[in-house]
């Protein structure tokens, strides 16, 4: 950890301390109202050059302690080095683009979306969708100090959503069954019988608000496509998207092998292109081999380069 991550994380840590014994806050809480002091004015780190990456870690870091008391399980952080792979991912689709819109319909404290938009730079614009209060307020304060331009709606992402199409979606794709089946039967990937899978819901949501021809970039479980339900998600895309990509993760990055994900890379149809010529199937090294790294991600490009020339 670089000093100026443990001294923010030492800052916001301390006050949010303060804050939940002055103010009989959970720690989480007291994390939230430090980063909104922080933004009032009212406290401020005495820091020198403080880069966006640094306040996203510490905030992180912060986060994650606070988690063990306050979230639900499945409300697990995204990995930093799942959202860098993202966010390379998304550079090397939008090449040609010079702005580029994202969507993140499931943006809990919004860590994947925020390192995929500081690996981006200046080059994107975003909006995103989460339920829980405590969540989208973390992710508002979060993306208010880093001064990255996010839009943030309170909702179920599975309800209308008043957004227009998006160049990109990313999501960590919340996994499970979605109970209101009023809901989901609006949805062709609704099941026949009973609940439907949430997170096959919010891919055609997703796919519903991305432009003709546009990208999107999940995490999904990595045994979707052997689900019970696998064979309507592949009729489904059979109409509506083309597989780009699938990238099995290494499973160390997960608690247990059965919480194990992999990349999935789509595209939405557009009648002004064409199916792409190979599908990308490839699995990422251990992230710590920067040496594997680096073949993986020169392999990546190539295969960018070759399908879409």
């Amino acid at each position: 950890m670089n000093s100026s991550v443990e001294q923010l994380f030492t800052f916001i840590d301390g006050h949010a301390k303060k804050l939940q014994t002055s103010e009989e806050l959970t720690y989480i809480e007291g994390v939230l109202e430090t980063t909104e002091m922080w933004l009032d004015g009212d406290i401020k780190p005495n820091i020198q050059n403080i880069q966006k990456e640094d306040i996203r870690k510490a905030i992180q870091l912060t986060i994650l302690k606070g988690m063990k008391e306050h979230v639900q399980a499945h409300h697990q952080m995204t990995p930093d080095s799942l959202g860098l792979l993202v966010g390379y991912f998304v550079d090397q689709l939008t090449q040609d683009k010079e702005q580029v819109s994202i969507l993140d319909p499931a943006v809990g404290t919004g860590n994947l979306l925020f390192t995929v938009l500081n690996f981006l730079q200046d080059k994107a614009s975003s909006t995103a969708v989460e339920i829980d209060d405590m969540l989208i307020r973390l992710a508002a304060s979060t993306g208010d100090l880093l001064q990255q331009p996010v839009t943030l709606y309170r909702q179920d992402a599975l309800q209308p959503l008043l957004i227009d199409p998006v160049d990109v979606v990313i999501s960590d794709l919340p996994v499970g069954f979605y109970p209101d089946e009023k809901t989901a039967s609006g949805f062709e990937l609704k099941a026949k019988e009973g609940m439907s899978f949430a997170h096959h819901l919010m891919i055609e949501q997703s796919i519903r608000h991305t432009v003709d021809g546009g990208y999107l970039v999940f995490l999904v479980p990595q045994g979707i496509f052997e689900s019970p339900q696998a064979k309507d998600l592949h009729s489904y895309f059979a109409k509506h998207a083309w597989i780009q990509a699938v990238v099995q993760l290494p499973v160390n990055l997960f608690k247990n092998e059965s919480h194990a994900k992999s990349l999935l890379v789509l595209q939405k149809k557009s009648s002004d292109l064409k199916q792409p010529k190979e599908v990308l199937l490839a699995k990422a090294p251990n992230m710590s081999n920067k040496e594997a790294m680096t073949l993986f991600f020169e392999k990546v490009k190539m295969w960018r380069q070759e399908n879409t020339h």
